[in-house]
């Protein structure tokens, strides 16, 4: 019988079987997907647009770091567990109501990219149809599209998947190749001037880390699919190469010789139909993934508050319609300021996470426990709700967004996981 692909199993609130295990260059395509999106390339083009290129990557590399330590961290506790990251989330300090809050945040950062993603493919959308239907109108028949395509499972998603990634590579290879035909390269990346408003390297690097910190964070939905520890390592690292290093890079140099940092017009001016053709099959692709982990964090939400299951096409045509609401609110012209944001609020929930898990060890008999019978540990199992973690984000949070000094994202994470250590043990005391 032929293995189904992520998206067509249901282990929603379950963990995943050993026999039903992905391959290493299965789950690394579908990572490496989610990652070598538009949203790199857009991030990417922000940092080459507002920095030299020597900040810009400079940035990047700090952010991908950080990046780095949270995907393994997390992906080794959820292929261990076989846990989705709103499951894991319970028994890693926050509680079975607090992993509700935590999966309010993964769904509301889901649905933030999804309309980021969403509204990129309606202004390609828009261009090609020569602005007949507006954006409103693209933005709602692209949101409708790629809702319906992933609600029910249609078999063009794998095709897309399996196409959008090496044309996303090869459209900038392409890209790459123009840009050294036309300018001297050396000249831009050793320029000392931005083209566009400058960015400070610790906004840059902030940037960097909320451009990804919720895909670092919803590892586990990915990592649960490998098969052991050294996978997610192999995993986790090319992913941080090839999407953060290469990609960002790329886009940066790009951004900067055109002196744009819109991707339509930097694809449409270098490829032509192609680069559209890229960008719409980027965005379906990245937006198979987003909606999924949107709808395994709804129905962790569902039942760890009122112990109800859900069908996860319902579950996915809900995120849709919000998230497509979100393009045509204009989330895309707040784009620096949403990465930014989950920049500052997302790495404390990540160390949180990581403390309990690998140096307090709050649950970890339990799940062990569980493993053994692979099933998901009982409710009485599980504190009803984590105010020492949930307390810990808050003041994290804060710091990261009030403390000027320093990068925000890792003073955040830091903060975070020293506050949460410190409570526990005090309080055990």
């Amino acid at each position: 019988m032929k293995q189904k692909t992520f998206f067509e199993t249901d282990y929603l609130t379950a963990p995943v079987p050993l026999e039903a295990r992905h391959s290493l260059l299965s789950v690394t395509l579908v990572r490496v997907g989610m990652i070598t999106a538009l949203s790199q390339f857009m991030l990417g083009a922000t940092l080459g647009y507002s920095m030299t290129f020597a900040q810009a990557m400079l940035a990047t590399f700090l952010g991908s770091v950080i990046l780095q330590f949270i995907s393994l961290g997390l992906g080794i506790a959820g292929v261990r567990e076989g846990l989705s990251t709103s499951l894991l989330a319970r028994w890693c300090g926050f509680g079975r109501m607090g992993s509700v809050l935590f999966g309010m945040a993964i769904v509301i950062s889901s649905l933030g990219w999804f309309g980021v993603q969403n509204a990129v493919f309606a202004k390609s959308l828009e261009y090609a149809l020569g602005g007949r239907l507006g954006f409103v109108g693209c933005a709602t028949l692209s949101g409708a599209v790629l809702t319906v395509l992933v609600a029910f499972g249609f078999r063009a998603l794998s095709w897309t998947a399996k196409c959008a990634v090496p044309l996303f590579f090869l459209v900038i290879v392409w890209i790459f190749v123009t840009l050294l035909q036309k300018y001297h390269m050396i000249d831009i990346m050793t320029s000392s001037l931005s083209a566009g408003a400058p960015m400070t390297l610790s906004a840059a690097v902030t940037a960097v880390t909320g451009g990804f910190i919720s895909a670092a964070i919803i590892t586990p939905d990915i990592s649960r699919y490998c098969q052991n520890q050294q996978h997610v390592f192999y995993m986790t690292l090319t992913t941080i190469i090839v999407g953060e290093i290469i990609v960002c890079g790329l886009a940066a140099v790009t951004a900067h010789a055109l002196g744009t940092a819109d991707v339509v017009t930097i694809m449409i001016q270098t490829s032509g139909w192609i680069g559209l053709l890229c960008v719409i099959l980027a965005a379906i692709k990245v937006n198979d993934v987003i909606l999924y982990s949107a709808s395994l964090a709804l129905a962790n939400i569902l039942e760890g508050a009122i112990g109800k299951k859900c069908s996860r096409i319902w579950l996915t045509m809900i995120s849709g319609v919000i998230g497509t609401m979100l393009s045509i609110m204009g989330i895309l012209d707040k784009f620096t300021d949403f990465l930014i944001m989950l920049g500052v609020v997302f790495p404390p929930i990540a160390g949180v996470m990581l403390v309990d898990y690998y140096i307090l060890r709050t649950s970890r008999s339990v799940l062990e426990a569980a493993r053994q019978t692979q099933a998901l540990p009982s409710r009485a199992s599980v504190p009803l709700i984590g105010w020492h973690a949930i307390a810990a984000c808050v003041v994290g949070a804060l710091v990261g967004i009030t403390v000027e000094r320093g990068i925000p994202s890792l003073n955040s994470l830091l903060v975070a996981s020293l506050c949460y250590w410190l409570t526990h043990k005090i309080c055990k005391k």
